[in-house]
């Protein structure tokens, strides 16, 4: 005969599930390289020159100074790395520590002047892409496309 469990019975709870520390799936899962979090083990799914940006593992390899400093080799840690930061531009710098692909962001980042079209001064967000540079000279896609033709 079975046994009837009794109300006041608590259930049995094994240790808890790990999650992706990104977006919180709890699939195949890897730990990162760099920081040793977990991540969805997913870089396998990205389609080389998609540019999507569908795979969590991918993601903070590539957009994350944490990822940057790791592939690098600088000592220390990466939020407080005076390499980092002189490498990087300081819009991209700001971008690639406070975006959704950082397990932990950078806490005070530094201001910064916008990027601006060298030619009809419009806004360029440099971590959106989409524009042109020649050394210190940055143009936005209309003004590209107005210097350049089909060429792009």
């Amino acid at each position: 005969m079975a046994k009837k469990k009794n109300k006041n019975q608590k259930k049995k709870r094994g240790r808890p599930r790990l999650r992706c520390g990104l977006c919180g799936k709890t699939g195949k899962l890897a730990r990162t390289e760099c920081c040793g979090q977990v991540i969805c083990d997913d870089e396998d799914q990205y389609v080389m020159f998609s540019y999507a940006r569908n795979s969590c593992y991918r993601n903070h390899r590539r957009y994350t100074l944490c990822g940057y400093h790791y592939a690098e080799e600088h000592p220390g840690h990466w939020k407080t790395c005076p390499k980092c930061r002189e490498d990087i531009e300081t819009e991209m710098y700001v971008h690639l520590g406070t975006n959704e692909y950082n397990f932990e962001k950078l806490e005070n980042p530094p201001d910064y002047e916008p990027t601006l079209c060298s030619k009809c001064g419009e806004i360029i967000v440099l971590a959106d892409g989409g524009y042109s540079q020649r050394g210190d000279e940055y143009w936005c896609p209309q003004c590209t496309a107005d210097k350049f033709g089909d060429a792009f």
